[in-house]
């Protein structure tokens, strides 16, 4: 699947629910569901810096394709980088640099996050956009 394949899923995924207790539900569950990430990664090296609680991020290059990984001491940010996490992971590097993240507005996250986790959001996106530049740029 493409990156904006995974991304309209996600937008419709969203669509499906009512209000905005019900989608937090659903971040959360996905929090729950995001596959744990190796201890050893769980560095400061990794550390997404800008986010209110702990994010880790790990990047490795499979192939021609980044595989991320990622934990949060927080449960609805754990959530929200699973949701990166399935938009972005195994795909490759120059794709992941083109995509556009307009799902995340689409699905109106961003407006429902408090100012700082809004700022972790951010964070993310653009770390996972750092990992995909620095494996571009060594292809």
């Amino acid at each position: 699947m493409t990156i904006k394949e995974i991304q309209d899923e996600i937008v419709d995924e969203f669509s499906m629910f009512e209000d905005w207790m019900q989608r937090y539900e659903y971040i959360i569950d996905l929090g729950k569901a995001l596959p744990l990430i190796d201890e050893k990664y769980k560095t400061d090296d990794n550390i997404i810096k800008g986010c209110q609680s702990k994010v880790w991020v790990h990047a490795e290059q499979n192939d021609d394709k980044i595989i991320f990984t990622a934990d949060s001491d927080a449960i609805l940010t754990k959530g929200i980088i699973a949701i990166l996490i399935r938009a972005f992971s195994n795909q490759k590097a120059k794709d992941i640099l083109e995509a556009k993240t307009d799902f995340i507005d689409e699905i109106g996250l961003k407006e429902h996050l408090s100012p700082t986790r809004a700022n972790g959001l951010v964070s993310m996106v653009k770390q996972i956009k750092m990992y995909a530049l620095a494996y571009n740029a060594k292809n």
